[in-house]
């Protein structure tokens, strides 16, 4: 019953809201885009620069890290001792992946092969790809 209830419910709020909105197309608004910009190409030829991916992951693991911490801080004062140094060697694992990342120059946008190429072909008049 409850299912059938929120199916109707969803229904009918999808119903009345393509009743009520104002129903103008133009060109311009039926055009795809990325960000504001104009689609270039094809969506299936597009290809993205791993780095982006690397980034993300390397934020949402230590987003997710950083949220454990959160109940730890809560009740390290409890468990006493062996929750303190169990919590700093998260902590430390932390830290070790985070040198890790920036070892690797995974958190530099521009890595420094590419900027020696920016400069390279900047100082013989070469424009860069």
């Amino acid at each position: 019953m409850l299912l059938v209830v929120g199916a109707l419910f969803v229904g009918a709020a999808i119903g009345a809201s393509s009743l009520v909105r104002p129903h103008n197309p133009t060109r311009e608004k039926t055009m795809p885009y990325e960000c504001g910009e104009t689609a270039v190409g094809s969506p299936w030829g597009v290809q993205f620069n791993i780095r982006f991916y690397v980034f993300a992951l390397v934020f949402l693991v230590f987003d997710v890290e950083a949220v454990m911490l959160v109940p730890w801080a809560v009740v390290v004062k409890d468990l006493g001792m062996p929750a303190l140094v169990a919590g700093f060697i998260f902590i430390g694992m932390l830290v070790l992946g985070l040198a890790d990342v920036w070892r690797k120059g995974d958190l530099e946008w521009v890595r420094e092969e590419e900027r020696e190429a920016i400069k390279s072909s900047a100082s013989t008049g070469i424009k860069a790809a």
